[in-house]
């Protein structure tokens, strides 16, 4: 089974997130062995973000981290478990609040595909990208 990084590129609509963690040097991290939890946004999800938001994340290396870093659980959390919570601690280092109670929100996001697998964890496509306060 493909890794996370490589489940991401296979699925063709995570471009921006590819491209992005490439940029940030985490890619070799998430090839790892993990387990991790990431929580995707697609390429559509990228498009919402204010024009030129993502060319100045991708020319701040430090702050791209930091953003990326924000869609990450450093464990399994499979969509049954996830709904279970009520936030989650990010490799970030802050907390992502988890709403079950009408589908799954990951703070304003929506979980629109959940457990998609991968070698080493499980992705969950969201439908926003997640901003660091």
């Amino acid at each position: 089974m493909p890794d996370i990084i490589d489940t991401a590129i296979n699925a063709g609509t995570f471009n921006t997130l590819v491209t992005a963690i490439t940029t940030a040097g985490l890619d070799t991290a998430l090839k790892g062995s993990g387990p991790f939890t990431v929580f995707a946004p697609t390429d559509e999800a990228f498009s919402k973000l204010p024009s030129g938001t993502v060319e100045a994340l991708l020319e701040d290396v430090l702050e791209l981290r930091k953003v990326l870093e924000y869609h990450v659980v450093a464990q399994k959390i499979v969509a049954v478990d996830l709904a279970q919570l009520s936030e989650v601690t990010t490799t970030q280092g802050t907390d992502l609040k988890i709403d079950s109670n009408n589908g799954v929100k990951v703070n304003d996001a929506t979980v629109v595909t959940p457990d998609v697998s991968a070698d080493n964890g499980v992705i969950h496509v969201i439908d926003q990208v997640l901003i660091p306060q």
